[in-house]
């Protein structure tokens, strides 16, 4: 874990800490858009078109947030058209690291080698996702939540692949679940787990289980978190999930109930895995190794747990 800085990674903490001891996750720098016609977004500047084999994306199979967009890649039927690196579970003194093979557009070692490329004077955190520009060699964008939006709409024209997971009229409502979810939920288990106060850990337990609840009592009466229609919602939603019991509940410390103890919710959990490629890009062991292995100040030892043995492929009652 670290940050770039004056052109050098750095061994440190890559986020930063209130004075009330809350973990306090920074925002994503690169910021552009794909658009189907390359025209601007709604962030950074114009001329990143949608085409077959111009972009790849970097991702670690254990990073929630860079499992979104693996994961928009095969449902969006983008997997002919986008290809993908993964980096290696751990993340250690030197970040990310790119697997024995390296990097295969540039040869690099190391994931923070990858922004310097893009921008020799940036200065921050080296993360995933990554979706690089093979064309203009550089970054287009490293926040998953916009990344999953090109993805979802900008190469329609290319698969013909009509599905909408951000439909106009369940936009307000997908918007303000997702805004729950990602500080309460997504966020919330790593404030839990990376809190260094008890006030602050406490803090986030308790909003993190009040969601849980609140999901638990949605998903009674609905199909999915924003009505009847799968949408994004759910996916930003799952990747913290299915990592909930083989990590957040014991190494984060998030131990009121596993998630398969949440009837509702587990269901749900077991019925967005059994769609067609989902599966594909779930890797507990990864997963677990990442989490074990590379959170040196929460497990010294490197121990990776055994279990808990998961039945994802169980029978389920949507």
């Amino acid at each position: 874990m670290g940050l770039i800085v004056d052109g050098k990674w750095q061994d440190k903490w890559y986020d930063t800490a209130s004075s009330k001891g809350e973990f306090v996750r920074q925002d994503s720098r690169f910021r552009h858009w794909i658009t189907a016609d390359g025209a601007p977004g709604s962030s950074g500047e114009g001329g990143f078109k949608a085409e077959s084999g111009r972009y790849h994306l970097y991702v670690s199979l254990a990073c929630p947030w860079a499992h979104r967009t693996l994961i928009f890649r095969v449902l969006k039927q983008l997997q002919d058209h986008i290809s993908v690196s993964v980096v290696k579970p751990l993340m250690l003194e030197n970040g990310w690291e790119f697997g024995d093979q390296g990097d295969p557009l540039h040869n690099l070692d190391y994931l923070y080698q990858l922004y310097l490329k893009a921008d020799g004077k940036y200065e921050g955190r080296a993360t995933v996702p990554v979706l690089w520009d093979k064309e203009r060699q550089t970054i287009v964008n490293n926040e998953s939540a916009d990344i999953i939006r090109m993805l979802n709409s900008a190469f329609n024209p290319l698969t013909g692949d009509q599905q909408d997971f951000y439909p106009p009229a369940l936009r307000s409502t997908i918007d303000a679940t997702n805004d729950r979810v990602y500080a309460t939920v997504n966020n919330g288990v790593y404030r839990a787990g990376f809190a260094s106060t008890q006030q602050a850990y406490e803090k986030a337990y308790s909003e993190l289980f009040e969601s849980l609840d609140w999901l638990e009592n949605t998903l009674a009466s609905h199909r999915y978190v924003a009505g009847e229609q799968l949408t994004e919602a759910d996916w930003r939603l799952f990747t913290t999930l299915i990592r909930f019991d083989p990590v957040y509940h014991g190494h984060f410390k998030c131990n009121r109930n596993k998630l398969s103890e949440f009837p509702n919710l587990y269901n749900y959990l077991l019925a967005l895995y059994q769609i067609p490629g989902v599966a594909d890009t779930v890797n507990v062991d990864h997963i677990k190794q990442h989490y074990y292995g590379s959170h040196k100040t929460i497990n010294p030892t490197g121990i990776v747990p055994v279990g808990p043995q998961l039945d994802l492929d169980a029978s389920h009652n949507r």
